[in-house]
């Protein structure tokens, strides 16, 4: 496990040491019923770079906005010489919201953030109140994941490692339109990725969750822009058939990151179940 530059943490977040005894890094806004930001994998991914724009605005809205940093990403324990597996990352979230006192919550996932907020929903139903699914991941064989271009095209990258610029010209793969991956965001972005080990890509292991999908009884809120490179959108079918209590919102001229390139709509949205 590689130690966390404390000099380098953005002074929003905050750092806890959990049961596993990683380090576990996350923000937090607001007060009320808890919502969970889970963010996906991808080249010096965050909770912050993710969600920078859908946060803070639950937290103005009433409630306890909480934006982890997932195992080897952002802030949090990166570790080498070992599998990621969906069950590592769930765990290990579950860690941390368990240790700053979460009891229920409602998680929104996107991408690996999806299949985690599943396998949450599988494991601690209880634990679940309402689900938001950006283009999940752990519905399709990692076949189908790696035949998508915009995957073959970050795993190549990440193994061979990548400059600013290349990390910049990877970025632009996740949307349809290229003006939201802005400077702030590759600098961001590039500070975590010098930090990360390559075995959070190589070594990834994401269950198919398909079987079990009719086990989850939450209520669900999906989205898929037309565009993703990255999770094919037909998946939003296997979820509709399997969880009657499911609904979609497929977005045109978007691609992998509904909550960046409709950041205005998909917060509106995402008010409007949390309220019903």
């Amino acid at each position: 496990m590689s130690a966390i530059d404390l000099q380098s943490l953005p002074k929003e977040a905050t750092t806890v040491q959990v049961q596993s005894g990683h380090t576990m890094a996350y923000r937090e806004m607001g007060d009320g019923p808890a919502v969970v930001f889970i963010h996906g994998s991808g080249l010096g991914a965050s909770g912050h770079s993710n969600f920078k724009n859908n946060y803070p605005v639950f937290g103005a809205a009433g409630y306890r906005s909480i934006v982890p940093d997932l195992i080897g990403y952002g802030w949090s324990s990166k570790l080498s010489d070992v599998d990621y597996t969906l069950d590592l990352f769930t765990d290990t979230l579950l860690e941390l919201l368990d240790a700053i006192g979460v009891k229920e919550a409602t998680l929104v996932g996107n991408s690996l953030g999806g299949a985690i907020a599943l396998n949450i929903a599988l494991k601690r139903p209880e634990f679940v109140s309402k689900l938001v699914m950006m283009a999940p991941g752990g519905i399709e064989p990692r076949e189908a994941y790696f035949a998508m271009s915009g995957i073959q095209k970050m795993a190549a990258g990440s193994a061979k490692g990548v400059d600013r610029d290349g990390l910049a010209e990877l970025l632009r793969l996740l949307v349809h339109d290229p003006r939201h991956i802005t400077p702030d965001l590759v600098d961001e972005r590039y500070e975590v990725l010098k930090t990360q080990s390559k075995d959070v890509f190589g070594r990834m292991r994401v269950a198919d969750l398909t079987p079990r999908l009719s086990e989850i009884k939450a209520p669900i809120l999906g989205f898929w822009g037309i565009q993703d490179a990255f999770c094919p959108h037909t998946g939003y079918i296997k979820i509709l058939e399997a969880c009657p209590n499911s609904r979609f919102v497929m977005q045109a001229a978007c691609g992998h990151w509904v909550m960046v390139e409709y950041a205005a709509q998909f917060n509106r949205a995402v008010l409007d179940f949390l309220a019903e």
